[in-house]
């Protein structure tokens, strides 16, 4: 092999590495540039019982009824639900990102936080869906209220109760550029009143 061809070769390698990295790097900042929404709630579970179909206590069966019954009464109350993200990417490129930093609250109470290590992409001038898996300890989060108290705030959650439940999410976005992790510096925050209509 000619000393030019070992040289091209270099060439050619290095353009290509390096419009990966800008690639990945403009990929970032077209998703820190997406419009984010609390799109919806699903698969709503306390203490291991369905309520995304239920409007009031009164609509479970006898068992699930009992199962939230002793649940309320103990010390815990598992929580856990998929809070589906829209994510319109308004842009000329791809929008990515690596890992997703989060923090939960709702009516201002931080509930959980978590990291999401999954790549995500959003074609130009396209709209996608982010889910997150959610799991809390709902006594944990909410010690001084009332059993009523944190079922109104269930069911809210789901679309049954009479005052809105205010969920926001914070979230750090993460891209591989090259071999090196770049985070972004601030946090995106996604804002989303959940009640019934």
């Amino acid at each position: 092999m000619t000393k030019f061809k070992i040289i091209l070769i270099i060439a050619l390698l290095v353009t290509s590495v390096s419009c990966d990295v800008l690639k990945q790097a403009t990929e970032l900042t077209s998703f820190v540039k997406c419009k984010f929404r609390l799109h919806t709630i699903e698969n709503l579970k306390l203490a291991g019982v369905n309520i995304q179909e239920k409007k009031s206590m009164s609509d479970l069966n006898f068992l699930d009824a009992a199962k939230l019954t002793a649940a309320l009464s103990s010390n815990k109350l598992p929580m856990s639900f998929v809070l589906n993200i829209q994510v319109q990417n308004p842009n000329q490129n791809q929008a990515a990102m690596n890992r997703l930093d989060w923090q939960l609250f709702i009516d201002d109470t931080e509930i959980t936080q978590g990291v999401l290590s999954q790549r995500l992409e959003i074609p130009a001038n396209e709209t996608g869906t982010l889910p997150l898996l959610l799991t809390f300890d709902l006594k944990e989060v909410f010690k001084k209220e009332s059993g009523n108290s944190l079922l109104n705030l269930v069911f809210n959650l789901v679309g049954a109760g009479n005052e809105p439940s205010h969920i926001s999410l914070k979230a750090k976005p993460t891209i591989m550029v090259g071999t090196r992790e770049i985070v972004y510096p601030g946090y995106i925050t996604i804002n989303n009143e959940f009640n019934s209509y």
